[in-house]
């Protein structure tokens, strides 16, 4: 009996499966720096350069997808529905500029990113109102990319450069408050409490309890 119960006891201890770290702040930093270049370069800051291009595949795209994934691991539905749209949104997007906007006219071109973005400005909606259930700093990047959203979608229906440039600024603004989000993620789950304020969540409906997205405390 002793021996069976042993082997009982090692097969509890093999199926322990250790946490692993919190991959949000690493979602938030390829967010944030890919959002920047596209950003400045909407803002008319960069001569027109797609430096932000490459990085809408490796980073804003492959690295923020894995974030999402990690995010399933932790059981973290936010977080990883989150991250993994926004990972494909780049890949998808940078698939876009290099296939189909070679083909396309000035005004065709403005108008599929149009609807792009108007459908990415909805799926950000519901996201919005979700992330009241996180936190503070969480709420401000979504809130931020909702507006660099709608501006960027009525700038290129109405292929107004003026409008567009605009989009870039609020853009570079939702770029900022992702990254210190992303600053806050990381240094709050070096120590043991938290050292930059992220805010509290604003508790229109209880939720259930899980990884938070980034650490809720303030």
């Amino acid at each position: 009996m002793s021996h069976m119960t042993e082997i009982r006891e090692e097969t509890a201890t093999a199926r322990v499966v250790p946490p692993i770290a919190d991959p949000a702040p690493l979602g938030l930093a390829a967010f944030a720096l890919t959002t920047f270049l596209l950003s400045a370069k909407n803002a008319a800051w960069t001569d027109g350069t797609d430096a932000w291009l490459g990085f809408a595949f490796a980073y804003g795209g492959l690295v923020q997808l894995l974030a999402g994934m990690w995010e399933f691991r932790n059981r973290n539905v936010f977080g990883s529905t989150a991250f993994a749209t926004y990972g494909g949104f780049w890949i998808g997007l940078g698939l876009y500029v290099l296939l189909v906007a070679p083909d396309a006219s000035a005004a065709q071109e403005a108008n599929d990113l149009g609807w792009i973005l108007l459908a990415f400005a909805i799926f950000n909606t519901y996201m919005l109102l979700w992330s009241t259930q996180v936190n503070a700093a969480v709420f401000a990047v979504f809130a931020t990319l909702e507006a660099t959203e709608i501006i960027l979608f009525i700038g290129n229906f109405t292929e107004s450069t003026g409008i567009v440039k605009l989009g870039g600024y609020v853009g570079v603004i939702t770029a900022l408050v992702a990254w210190y989000a992303s600053a806050a993620g990381v240094i709050n789950g070096m120590g043991d409490r938290p050292m930059l304020p992220v805010g509290n969540k604003f508790g229109f409906a209880g939720t259930r309890a899980g990884t938070p997205y980034p650490p809720s405390t303030a």
